[in-house]
């Protein structure tokens, strides 16, 4: 039976076990685990779950994603990405949460969407309208910003 799984499997659809080999476009409802190797394009609104044997060589758009193998390719997530020892990611990261743990090894840049909220914005030059509003106060009372 599947409830002696951890608890993060007890939502699984589908598995792509350790002796697997897919290359091509996978797209899928709900929560996917891949442990073997995938080669291609996966989409989703849903839950990706790369497991430690896996090998991903992927461009990937999910819902949300946990990687904790191998991918090799860029991630996007509308929900958030998290990277968990002993993850490696070569490969540029988008979404509006991200948490990566120690251990992790990652290669590339992250940027953090707008997931339906105004976050702040990453230019230096400009913030959310509290950090606008300051920077005034600021100028207003000496010329100490450069």
């Amino acid at each position: 039976m599947r409830e002696m799984q951890s608890p993060s499997d007890s939502g699984l659809n589908a598995l792509l076990g350790p002796g697997s080999v897919v290359d091509g476009k996978l797209s899928f409802k709900g929560q996917v685990r891949i442990e073997g190797t995938f080669t291609g394009e996966i989409t989703t609104t849903d839950l990706l779950i790369v497991g430690e044997t896996a090998k991903v060589s992927a461009n990937i758009n999910c819902g949300s994603v946990v990687v904790n193998g191998e991918v090799l390719g860029n991630i996007k997530a509308s929900d958030s990405i998290e990277l968990k020892r002993p993850a490696r990611v070569k490969g540029d990261l988008a979404a509006p949460a991200l948490s990566i743990e120690k251990g992790v090894i990652f290669e590339g840049q992250s940027m953090m969407l707008n997931g339906g909220m105004n976050l702040v914005s990453l230019n230096r030059r400009e913030g959310g309208p509290k950090a606008r509003g300051r920077a005034k106060d600021q100028d207003h009372r000496g010329p100490d910003s450069d």
